[in-house]
């Protein structure tokens, strides 16, 4: 199974790489809570996701980029350089926390608190228990938690899930490969843009909402 991004074209998923979209279930006060799954999507074992944004067949491409002049080229690094990755000590866990890999899903805070606040109660084993559960549905894994020097991922299914308005919610370690063959550190988590204008391509920055991306 992997993922190869085109230049300036789409996702080419190949070893039958099942796709099961997924949306936020959200409470009265609009705040994400968890995560429900739809059934899968009957797929050929190789088969292509657009990345531009224009595709009239989303999640699948259709061409459409080769008209608009999509211009996709990576930015992202291939692994997540040491300097961005920040680590917050709290009690009994370390929050792990890398800004570039944020797609602003709203997991990580609501109306009476948010992660940061939280990671100072957490001698409280009830915050504590609750922290993680918020972190572990952070789709992009910029928010993480370790134990004990380990790092603690949620045991996810290996699938892609096109997000309603939103990006490509990769997870299961599938492997990504760049447009020069590098192939991208491997992780549980990753959203990968698909309305074509995040500043980090491959990766999804957040800017489908900003330009209203729908799908």
């Amino acid at each position: 199974m992997k993922i190869e991004v085109t230049a300036h074209g789409p996702y080419e998923v190949s070893g039958g790489v099942p796709l099961r979209p997924k949306d936020e279930v959200m409470s009265e006060y609009g705040e994400p809570l968890t995560w429900k799954s739809d059934p899968p999507v009957e797929t050929p074992g190789t088969y292509l996701l657009c990345r531009c944004g224009k595709s009239d067949n989303k999640p699948f491409c259709d061409g459409s980029h080769s008209f608009d002049g999509f211009g996709g080229k990576e930015r992202a690094p291939a692994d997540r350089p040491p300097e961005n990755i920040k680590r917050h000590e709290g009690t009994g866990m370390v929050v792990v926390h890398d800004g570039e890999l944020c797609e602003h899903a709203g997991f990580c805070g609501n109306r009476m608190t948010n992660w940061f606040k939280m990671l100072a109660e957490t001698d409280d084993t009830i915050v504590r228990g609750h922290l993680m559960s918020m972190l572990e549905k952070c789709p992009s894994g910029a928010l993480a938690y370790e134990i004990d020097g380990e790092l603690i991922e949620p045991a996810l299914a290996t699938e892609i899930a096109p997000v309603p308005n939103g990006p490509l919610a990769v997870t299961g370690g599938i492997p990504i490969v760049m447009t020069d063959g590098t192939e991208m550190a491997t992780r549980n988590r990753v959203t990968l843009c698909r309305c074509g204008a995040s500043k980090n391509k491959p990766l999804c920055d957040g800017t489908h909402a900003e330009i209203g991306f729908e799908t």
